[in-house]
């Protein structure tokens, strides 16, 4: 029988005082998110030095039964549905594998083949083509070109072909409860997706996604999804997994809450001489620290338009080996950043994006 993931009238006013948790950034198509510790503020205690739920299983593993203590008496879950829920959910060995595979950095000119080629452009110009009008809607009403919403469907989730087939109730409890080094934000990731499953009067165990929890075709990770999706098609369902018109508006809605301004560029690029004070910068984190004047006194020439006062990151691509171009990224750059973590991938949704049609970004 579907369990109903409902609060008690006093439960709901707990968490609409608590209100949702922050989230970090997407994992989406992949490992995004940076390192948590294991015990964050707010979070139940997590012992590292307990054995792995493949030895005792969800309901019998102590830290399990530390967050059904810690979210029954915040009021938020029930302690019970919870007790059901880990009864029901599976352990994933295979995610920690694949979470503890290392990383292999690749140069941009390996990247935009992998991620920007034609293919992926020939196919943003036919998903386009077949939900143009809802998609302009959309670009119009928030203020974001419809190429680069589909860039980023199509980058995250190759257009919804390949959005991942496991149940989050075992992937975000497996990387919960077995996976210390992110514990605390894969135990935030799960609650949000318990809430979710009551906002959306869903069966918990019915959602699916990709190995690190991302779902959709935007691949939103829950507490993205309670914040940002949209029910544009207004059936009830902020459906990101087979409504473009959802989708579109949810992915639109994320750029303009993370500031994503009208008729602004992503990038420019730029000439200069690299200098030791410029390959600093180039090293530093990715903010917009610095002005564009700030840049010019330092050399850095634009090679388009773009204001002094305008704030801007500087950063290089290896276009061919030991080659580069060099690049300042501006708010809008810094908006889509903030969907992944990667000056690749931002590259890689411009690059979909005029080559779908924009021009320009």
């Amino acid at each position: 029988m579907k369990k109903q993931w409902f609060l008690s009238a006093a439960a709901a006013a707990v968490l609409a005082a608590c209100g949702s948790v922050p989230s970090e950034q997407q994992s989406t198509a992949g490992n995004r998110t940076p390192a948590a510790p294991a015990q964050a503020v707010g979070q139940p205690v997590f012992d590292a030095a307990q054995p792995s739920v493949a030895e005792t299983g969800f309901p019998n593993h102590p830290n399990v039964q530390n967050f059904i203590r810690h979210e029954a008496a915040q009021g938020r879950l029930n302690r019970a549905q919870l007790e059901d829920f880990f009864a029901q959910a599976a352990y994933k060995g295979n995610i920690i594998n694949i979470m503890n595979r290392p990383g292999t950095a690749q140069p941009w000119y390996r990247f935009r083949a992998n991620n920007a080629g034609s293919a992926k452009i020939n196919g943003g110009r036919a998903f386009y083509a077949q939900n143009r009008q809802v998609i302009d809607q959309v670009a119009r009403q928030y203020g974001v070109p419809a190429e680069i919403i589909v860039a980023i469907v199509g980058i995250e989730t190759n257009y919804g072909r390949n959005m991942g087939s496991f149940r989050l109730a075992d992937s975000l409890s497996t990387l919960a409860f077995d996976y210390p080094r992110r514990s605390a934000f894969f135990q935030q990731e799960l609650r949000e997706m318990l809430l979710m499953s009551r906002e959306e009067n869903q069966d918990p165990l019915s959602f699916v996604g990709s190995y690190a929890g991302a779902m959709g075709m935007p691949q939103f990770m829950p507490s993205s999804y309670r914040k940002w999706a949209v029910d544009y098609d207004g059936d009830g369902k902020r459906n990101i997994w087979g409504s473009v018109p959802d989708v579109a508006a949810s992915v639109a809605n994320y750029l303009k809450a993370h500031g994503w301004k009208s008729g602004a560029p992503v990038m420019v690029p730029v000439s200069l001489t690299l200098t030791p004070q410029l390959q600093a910068v180039i090293d530093e984190k990715t903010e917009l620290k610095y002005t564009v004047g700030q840049l010019r006194d330092w050399g850095v020439e634009p090679l388009g338009s773009v204001a002094d006062h305008e704030r801007a990151v500087l950063f290089r691509l290896e276009t061919a080996p030991d080659q580069y171009d060099y690049f300042i990224g501006l708010n809008n750059f810094y908006a889509v950043w903030k969907y992944n973590n990667s000056r690749m991938y931002v590259t890689a949704v411009r690059d979909i994006a005029n080559g779908i049609g924009a021009g320009g970004l």
